[in-house]
């Protein structure tokens, strides 16, 4: 067995090391900003990484995929932040995640739809994200451009968000609507 597989095999805890030596080292000059303390796990792909911007303390697991296309983004990730297996993150406009937020494992966040008209390989933007702080997203939700989730929301798995979500409100379904709305004390607290 070679090196190579010695460490693709190795237990979680080893290629956490390997991961988090990589984040101290090459992904703090590669990105925008890499925040003390964050972790990027065996990502799939990156592209645009100077106009990606990681607070401290997060975590992105494996298999992430964060792209910045030519001229967009930029793509922000507040402190304290999981980005589950296999998210996606996609843009062409703005993309801002929240403190303490959480997303579940093969989710999709983009602000970009293929053109109606033309090339069909051409892909238009369709307005920026801004998924506020302590949001926590279900697994396999998809977050269209255009949309606000507010602070404290939570979205069910298998969401498609098209509309802006209320501070402190549960959504869920095919496309996400408000099952919940939050309480006063939520609405009140700044």
């Amino acid at each position: 067995m070679n090196l190579a597989q010695r460490l693709t095999e190795a237990r979680p805890s080893v290629r956490w090391h390997v991961a988090n030596a990589l984040s101290k080292t090459l992904y703090r000059r590669a990105f925008g900003a890499f925040g003390a303390g964050s972790v990027l796990m065996n990502p799939r792909i990156l592209r645009g990484t100077d106009r990606i911007f990681v607070g401290s303390g997060v975590e992105i697991r494996s298999q992430v995929w964060l792209a910045c296309e030519e001229g967009g983004g930029p793509i922000v990730i507040g402190d304290r932040s999981i980005l589950g297996d296999l998210v996606h993150v996609h843009a062409l406009d703005r993309v801002e995640i929240g403190s303490g937020t959480l997303i579940g494992e093969s989710t999709l966040i983009t602000t970009a739809n293929h053109a109606s008209e033309g090339d069909r390989n051409a892909i238009e933007p369709m307005g920026a994200i801004r998924i506020g702080d302590g949001v926590f997203i279900g697994q396999g939700c998809v977050v269209f451009g255009g949309v606000t989730i507010g602070d404290g929301a939570t979205i069910g798995a298998g969401s498609v968000v098209l509309r802006d979500v209320p501070p402190g409100a549960s959504a869920m379904g095919v496309p996400a609507r408000v099952v919940r709305a939050p309480s006063a004390d939520q609405t009140t607290t700044p």
